[in-house]
């Protein structure tokens, strides 16, 4: 069965409880394999929110990639998500990182879908629980190892802006 590898935060308290709920609602769209531990991170976009608790983990699913993200929207709106406004706060945010080692575009009307997700590579708050869980798996589409993105960012940032919750 194919493997995604989706991002889940929240910054509504409460957040972790949010995290929580979005973990065991996902086992509906099949087998949730390994979750990376929360940690928190500061807000991008808008700086004035609370923090992020964020995770990811590893589903292992019968949907293809733009069924599950319809699956997945549709699971934010059941748990709580409403439109706000780009980087506001939310209640839970479910994107697809990964989806085994293809590459996917999808010119949906509602849904446009890229895989692997565009930014990954430069959010910290993606790429360290990502780390913990799947620190060699090869990017699709740059080449190289989950560590090494990773170790690449920091070295760009110069200091951690996400810690373990």
């Amino acid at each position: 069965m194919p493997q995604a590898v989706l991002a889940l935060g929240s910054n509504i308290s409460p957040a972790k409880e949010n995290i929580d709920r979005a973990v065991e609602a996902l086992s509906a769209l099949g087998t949730v394999k390994e979750v990376a531990p929360y940690i928190v991170s500061k807000p991008e976009g808008f700086a004035e929110q609370a923090d992020f608790v964020n995770t990811v983990l590893i589903l292992s699913t019968p949907y293809r990639p733009l069924p599950l993200l319809k699956k997945l929207k549709e699971l934010e709106r059941r748990l709580g998500r409403t439109p706000t406004f780009k980087n506001g706060p939310r209640v839970i945010d479910l994107d697809i990182l990964f989806y085994d080692d293809q590459v996917v575009f999808e010119d949906d009307a509602q849904y446009p879908l890229f895989v692997p997700h565009p930014r990954l590579h430069e959010r910290e708050f993606v790429l360290k629980p990502l780390s913990y869980i799947l620190a060699d798996y090869v990017h699709p589409k740059l080449g190289k190892p989950v560590y090494r993105l990773y170790r690449e960012l920091m070295k760009k940032k110069g200091k951690p802006d996400c810690r373990i919750l």
